[in-house]
């Protein structure tokens, strides 16, 4: 999904998640006191989101790595705000904010699905708040446009290693959750507008 700025409606933090969980229709990301609602995703979008979901659940029933699959519905509490990643996985308990148990505060994976209007947010301010999350793991960026992932996985010492996996015959190697994933499968009825 597509965080879209609103006109400028300063909110504190309760504000928010006062107005966010009565909202039935649309989501709203909130950063620094400001409101932006979600819009849609693509078909693209919603066939990696899908392939993404099916594949990590059938993982996760699987194995014993005790960890779920949640899909953008999922609210993940940040330093100053809150988000709605594509995917987020957490692993043993999942931990919430409060006992409305709809604001994650323990992620292991957030996977996001890059758009034309948020991949520079996603590479930039909204990877610095996810840095801060200290039980995050690995960080990943799917293109929706073209067969490639890219990947940030925190190493020893808090600092964040890059690499990037391009092309069907590649497998993503999520080290956290112990999961490969041939790019094949993630891309499974994905159709690329030519060009």
């Amino acid at each position: 999904m597509t965080a879209q700025s609103q006109e400028k409606k300063m909110m504190t933090i309760e504000e928010y998640l006062s107005f966010e969980r009565s909202s039935l229709e649309t989501k709203h990301e909130f950063y620094d006191g400001e409101l932006f609602a979600m819009v849609g995703a693509g078909r693209n979008h919603n066939r990696i989101n899908v392939n993404l979901t099916k594949k990590l659940g059938i993982n996760f029933e699987t194995n014993s790595a005790h960890c779920e699959v949640f899909s953008n519905d999922m609210r993940v509490k940040v330093e100053n705000g809150y988000v709605y990643p594509d995917l987020v996985i957490s692993c043993g308990e999942a931990e919430f904010e409060d006992n409305e148990f709809d604001s994650l505060t323990n992620p292991v994976v957030i996977i996001e699905i890059l758009s034309d209007s948020t991949e520079a947010f996603d590479r930039g301010d909204k990877f610095e708040y996810y840095k801060a999350i200290p039980t995050l793991q690995e960080y990943i960026l799917v293109s929706q446009k073209k067969i490639w992932v890219g990947q940030f996985i925190r190493k020893d010492g808090g600092k964040w290693e890059y690499g990037s996996y391009q092309g069907s015959d590649q497998v993503l190697k999520m080290e956290s959750i112990n999961y490969h994933l041939p790019l094949s499968e993630l891309y499974l009825n994905v159709e690329f507008d030519p060009k």
